[in-house]
Parts: C-alpha cells; sequence; structure tokens
C-alpha cells in the first residue's frame, strides 16, 4: 500500500511545493516544520498540504520527510498569509515563508549551554592565558563557557586543556527564566480628557476581536503612544498576542522604557540586531504563546504568533516600513492583510499619516480617532521660514545668520538646539579645483561622499570606499581639493566654530556602532548633557527630548527636486515630525525652515499649521495623475552587466505587454540611478486604475514574456516606494 504523501514549500527562491513521503512512524499535518532532504542537503521547510492524488509512477522517486521539528506548527491563518504576500508582490513563496523562518539551524527546542566551573587544584604548568581564567572563574560560580572566554580574552582551547587537567569541570547552565508577563494594571495611566475618549474608542475596538482598522491620528506630542497602550492592554488581559511595529527598532529605547514603565516588564524584542540564540528563544516565545507582546521591525509581520489579537502600527507613513529587497512589501499594507485574514482589529498610528490612510479615513474605510492637542497643555511649534534669496549665509556656510543666532539664545537659556539635515557624511561631493574632476563611484552611478569621522570617500549605494587623498588622481594637483555642499558633520564643524562653548553631537545612521551605543548617545540627550544635536532623519523618529525647544531645517528643499510623485508628502511629513521634536515638556517650540521656495505649498502649508491644506492639494493631485491610493503602479527594474543587454531585454520585455484599455505601460526608460554596483539599469513603470487586478496582469505577462538569462536581472516591485 503507497505511503501518504504531503506538499512541502520550502524556504528557497521557489515559488512550488515539493512532494515527499511521509514515514509510517510519523503523524504530519499541514503547517508542521520539518527537515526534509534538498538536494545533497537538509533544509528546514513546513507542510504545506496532503498530497491526495500522488503520482503513482513518481512514488518510488520521492524522498522520505527526514523529521519533523519540536516547534509549534504554523497556523492556517499564517499559511494563507504567506500566500497572499506572494500571489501579490509576485514573490517566490518560498522566499516570504523564509521569513516565518528565520531561524535556520536554531529551530526546534534550544540547545543546552555548557558552563565551566573550578573544581581543582592548580594546573602543573601555568601559562598568562590560563592565569587570566582562573581568577575570572575563582568565585567557585558556573560561567557560561563563551562568556568567561570573552571576559579572560582566551581561546576555547585554553579552558578545553585546563578541562582536561581535571582544574574545570564542565557542566549544564540552566535555562533562562522567561520574564514576567505584561501586566496591564501595573501603572493606570494619567490621561487627559482628549485621551481618555481616544483610549475608550481603542479599548472598545480591541474588545470587540473583529477585523477593524483605527487610524490614531494625533499631534506630535499628543501622547500617542499611551492611548494604544490602553488597548493592549485590554489584549493582555485577554490572554492574547499583540505585535507593535516600529520603523526603527534600533531606535526605540526611550519606547521600550515606556513600555516597562506602563506594563512592569519590557515587551520582547524582534529585530535584525539579535543574537542567534535570542532570536531563537524569541522566536519560540511567540510561536509558544509566552511572549505575550512583541515590538519589532517589519519582519515581525511574519512571526509565527500562537493567538495573535491586536496588530499596532507605529508612525505608520514611515518609509521604512517598505522592504526594498528580496520580497517587496509593504508592512503597513500587509499588517492590514494580516488583521483581515487573522480577524483581529489594526490599529495605525501617526501624526501626519499617509495619504493612502488619509484617503481611507476620509472615505470611512478606517475609524478615525483624533488627539488634537499635545499632552499637558503644550503648544504646537511655531514654524518660519527664512528665504536664503534674502537671508542666506555667509559664502562657504550653511547656517543663516538668523538662525545661528536664535541657536545663540537657546543654548545661553540652557535649552537645547536641533540642526536637521538629511544628508550624512561631511560633504556630497568632492572635486578639484584645478582641473573640475568630481570623485565618483566606480561600480555606481554615484558621486562619492566625504566622510570626514571615517577619513574616506564613500560610495552611500554600495561598499565602495576610497581614503581622502592629498592631490587630485586627475592632474596630480596638491591641495585642489574641495568640499561641495553640506553633510551634517560639515555642519558639526561649522557649529562648533559658531558656537564654541556649547557641546555638540552628530546623529546620524552611518555613525551608529551598535544599538547601545546609540541608545546611550540617545540618554545623553534626553539627560541635557548635549546643547546642539546635528542629525539626519534618524532625529525625526519617535524621540522625546525633553530640553529641545528649536529646531533648525539647514536644508528644507532636500527632498523635493528629485521627481518622486511621493517627493511632497515625504517632505512635509518628514519636517512636521522633526519640527515636533521641539517645545514637547516645557517652553515654547519653534522651527526654522532654510528655503529657497518659501512659496512651495510644502513650505506654505508648514508655516501656516493648515495640514488640512496639504492633504486637500495633494490627494487632488494624486486622484487627478490616477497615482495612488486612486490608481495602482508596479515597477519592473531591468538590470545586467553592459547597459545594451540592459536596455534590449527592456524592450523587448515591454513590447510583450499583453494590451489592455485600463493599463499604462511606461518606458523603457533608463532609471534616474543608472548604475549600481556595476549594474546598469533600466525602468518600467505599469499603470493602472485601482480596482484593477495588477498582480495577475503582470503575472500573465511575465510567462509570456521574454526569460531572463545569463546576467539579466527582473526586479518587479508591486505599490513602488521608491522610484530611483
Amino acid at each position: 500500500m503507497a505511503r501518504r504523501v504531503v506538499d512541502v514549500l520550502v524556504p528557497v527562491a521557489l515559488n512550488q511545493t515539493y512532494s515527499y513521503r511521509v514515514p509510517d512512524d510519523a503523524d504530519l499535518k499541514p503547517g508542521d516544520v520539518v527537515c526534509v532532504p534538498l538536494g545533497p542537503r537538509e533544509v528546514t521547510a513546513v507542510v504545506w498540504a496532503e498530497n491526495d492524488k500522488p503520482d503513482p509512477r513518481l512514488h518510488n522517486r520521492l524522498k522520505d520527510v527526514s523529521e519533523k521539528l519540536d516547534v509549534p506548527p504554523l497556523k492556517a491563518e499564517l499559511r494563507s498569509f504567506v500566500d497572499w504576500v506572494a500571489n501579490y508582490t509576485l514573490s517566490a513563496r518560498g522566499m516570504v515563508l523564509r521569513m516565518a523562518l528565520r531561524m535556520g539551524e536554531h529551530l526546534g527546542p534550544e540547545r543546552v549551554r555548557m558552563g565551566v566551573r573550578l573544581i581543582g587544584d592548580q594546573p602543573q604548568r601555568m601559562t598568562p592565558a590560563r592565569r587570566r581564567l582562573i581568577d575570572a572563574l575563582s568565585d567557585g560560580l558556573l560561567h557560561g563557557k563563551s562568556d568567561v572566554a570573552k571576559e579572560a580574552g582566551i581561546s576555547a582551547s585554553v579552558i578545553d586543556g585546563l578541562v582536561d587537567e581535571g582544574t574545570l569541570s564542565t557542566e549544564p547552565m540552566p535555562r533562562e527564566i522567561a520574564a514576567p508577563a505584561p501586566d496591564p494594571s501595573f501603572a493606570a495611566p494619567d490621561l487627559s480628557a482628549d485621551q481618555k475618549i481616544a483610549a475608550d474608542a481603542m479599548t472598545t475596538t480591541a474588545a470587540k476581536g473583529e477585523f477593524h482598522v483605527a487610524l490614531l491620528d494625533g499631534v506630535t506630542g499628543s501622547g500617542k503612544t499611551e492611548v494604544y497602550f490602553e488597548a493592549v492592554a485590554e489584549i493582555v488581559r485577554r490572554g492574547k498576542q499583540v505585535l507593535i511595529l516600529m520603523p526603527e527598532i534600533a531606535l526605540t529605547g526611550q519606547f521600550l522604557d515606556r513600555f516597562a514603565a506602563r506594563f512592569g516588564v519590557k515587551p520582547i524584542e524582534w529585530h535584525s540586531e539579535l543574537t542567534p540564540r535570542t532570536r531563537a528563544r524569541n522566536w519560540t516565545a511567540v510561536s509558544e504563546g509566552i511572549a505575550q507582546v512583541v515590538v519589532g521591525a517589519r519582519s515581525a509581520l511574519f512571526l509565527p504568533y500562537s493567538n495573535l489579537g491586536l496588530i499596532v502600527v507605529d508612525e505608520e507613513h514611515d518609509q521604512a516600513y517598505k522592504q526594498e529587497d528580496g520580497a517587496h512589501y509593504h508592512a503597513r499594507d500587509m499588517a492590514v492583510v494580516r488583521g483581515s485574514i487573522a480577524r483581529i482589529p489594526v490599529v495605525l498610528c501617526s501624526a501626519t499619516p499617509s495619504v493612502e490612510s488619509e484617503v481611507n479615513a476620509r472615505k470611512g474605510r478606517y475609524q478615525r480617532v483624533v488627539l488634537p492637542s499635545r499632552f499637558g497643555g503644550q503648544h504646537m511649534p511655531q514654524i518660519e521660514a527664512i528665504d536664503l534669496r534674502h537671508e542666506g549665509p555667509p559664502k562657504g556656510k550653511f547656517i543663516s545668520p538668523r538662525l545661528a543666532d536664535e541657536i545663540r539664545t537657546a543654548v545661553e537659556r540652557k535649552e537645547q538646539a536641533l540642526l536637521f539635515l538629511n544628508r550624512r557624511g561631511y560633504a556630497p561631493l568632492t572635486l578639484c579645483r584645478a582641473c573640475g574632476h568630481r570623485f565618483s563611484c566606480t561600480i555606481c552611478d554615484a558621486w562619492l561622499v566625504d566622510h570626514r569621522f571615517r577619513k574616506r570617500l564613500v560610495c552611500n549605494h554600495c561598499s565602495f570606499s576610497m581614503p581622502r587623498p592629498h592631490a587630485c588622481p586627475q592632474c596630480a594637483a596638491e591641495d585642489s581639493l574641495v568640499a561641495i555642499g553640506p553633510g551634517v558633520e560639515r555642519l558639526q564643524e561649522e557649529a562648533a566654530a559658531l558656537f564654541p562653548n556649547a557641546r555638540t553631537m552628530v546623529l546620524s545612521s552611518d555613525l551608529i556602532a551598535s544599538i547601545e551605543a546609540m541608545r546611550s548617545e540617545l540618554n545623553e540627550i534626553a539627560e541635557g548633557r548635549v546643547d546642539i544635536i546635528i542629525g539626519t532623519q534618524l532625529v525625526a523618529k519617535g524621540h522625546n527630548f525633553p530640553r529641545l525647544n528649536l529646531v533648525g531645517v539647514v536644508d528644507a528643499d532636500l527632498g523635493l527636486g528629485n521627481g518622486d510623485p511621493r517627493a511632497a508628502e515625504r517632505t512635509f511629513q518628514l519636517l512636521n515630525q522633526v519640527i515636533g521634536r521641539a517645545g514637547r515638556e516645557k517652553g515654547f517650540g519653534v522651527g526654522y525652515l532654510q528655503t529657497h521656495q518659501p512659496e512651495h505649498p510644502v513650505m506654505k502649508a508648514l508655516v501656516a499649521a493648515d495640514r488640512e491644506a496639504f492633504y486637500a492639494s495633494e490627494i487632488e493631485a494624486r486622484e487627478r495623475a490616477m497615482y495612488p491610493p486612486f490608481g495602482r503602479l508596479a515597477s519592473l527594474v531591468i538590470s545586467a552587466g553592459d547597459r545594451p543587454s540592459a536596455e534590449g531585454f527592456a524592450r523587448k520585455l515591454a513590447s510583450a505587454a499583453p494590451f489592455d484599455e485600463r493599463v499604462q505601460v511606461l518606458g523603457p526608460a533608463e532609471a534616474p540611478l543608472a548604475v549600481i554596483k556595476g549594474r546598469y539599469r533600466f525602468r518600467i513603470l505599469v499603470k493602472s486604475a485601482r480596482n484593477f487586478d495588477l498582480s495577475e496582469y503582470l503575472r500573465d505577462w511575465i510567462a509570456a514574456g521574454p526569460k531572463t538569462k545569463g546576467n539579466i536581472r527582473l526586479e518587479i516591485d508591486v505599490d513602488p516606494q521608491s522610484f530611483l
């Protein structure tokens, strides 16, 4: 009698399942996590479906499932979510599953850690390394083997040698005790009247336990976090799990502290900086339902929750929620999808909602919950434009006299000031005054950025970098190289000259040594040990600096001139968020926008504090052009090692597009960043009506079109956020 056959999905870049025979002694069901042979290796995979009609001719050629892993199965809800995301984004199902199985070889029961203890006499042969190890173990306690090796600055072989001689013994380390569950009654919040109304709405939504999307729309500093914490508390009381998505989990030390102050313990974290063992432990805690609240980056959306009851997307407008490599998905949109599949509520939270969420709220698809004023009666910052055409800085400088005077006054009052410029490094371009040579990347269509702190010229699109030379490589002229334009490092140099007694700090993603170092720097600012902060968009995301009352945007026009259809929206959101850091606790906040175009709708809306005017004009422009959310877009990027191959394939692909009067195929055209990492890039933009199944259209097109071969690659991005 033929054995059972199951279809198994493997977390590799393939869309199909593979059939395997079930051993007689195995009880396998859909969702079970298994090990299967794939070619010459064993891989972790998931039973996706029962194969009721296997081909009898192939039965003896099928391989057996090797092992069922001792972990909870992936629920039908998560498997449906994986299928949905893969179908919508045109990604291989295996690659989407891979995000749910991030553990790899660490899946399964936690491996026993071995520790060492000092038990015997001194060894016959004593070396400096052995002496350091014995001193580290002199307390007679059990120490983790890797921990004590690091502490003593020795290799594992030193430990093994002393174990063999009987000086040390090895023993299993006790398993770490799971952290206590969050206590929803630990610290009752002191909510304002507006917060209480919003919190009641959030709690009611959470208590219903049905699919429902609420947009928590509150000005910066209004206490949105405290409000959605009440929805979290309601779900925890009901014994269910909560996922809180954040755009930059590495930068949310303050958030974790606020959570602990409300619930008594910190939540489980999920992001790329966790050690493999911590990731494995957290994955298991989530899948077994031990972890009741998870705070994570976008990949946390794919964790195998045992009993998920609520998803919160904080700063839902943030561009960081878009995954730009592998499976191209937007975590905010997919959070709504997962909420729909699981039939649970979703809360989107922002002071500057995305145009998509704003339109959904206006049309009644999302419930809008409003926090119109700041907590504690604090005023919103007053915003002024500094017209650089009339009040520009001195030649070669970037801080205007009026802004410099205001910063000086703020520092004298013992308040903090923030200089914001969304440009890393010292200068975006270096050129030779003698011959005009511009330093560019050897494998990208981009200038090299001068990073003075690192003493290198760096490409921000690949890993290429070089030392800053003393002479021009083109004409050999010495002392002829000049930095063009400002970055945050150059601003610090200027600020140090203008305010020699002020303490300055640069916050930029390229200067982060570790998450803990970053959190330490943020604490220094919060404690008032810094007078002037110079930062990129890193400083705009959710930080609370109690003494900060002045924000100066050095180049408010920076994001407006790149041809991106979302440029106005992004600039408005970013500047609104960064100026919203000011005046949150005491005093009066003020923001200054250094701009060459104060008449631009974004600048006028910011200065007038007229958010509605901005959204009205932006929504009207989107609707007129049939851009999202009133139409749909998809981007097809073709790349190859040489320009003719990329362009030729792009033209063949475009000519193979099926005709449909509801679809526009634009291009191919050379991408704005024409070369990245040595690959030449062409772009096709596809535009359709909102209610058109664009994913199915693309799938049929790609199936019938030319096939990639050699070094030609095709990258499909449904609902693109980047147009480079």
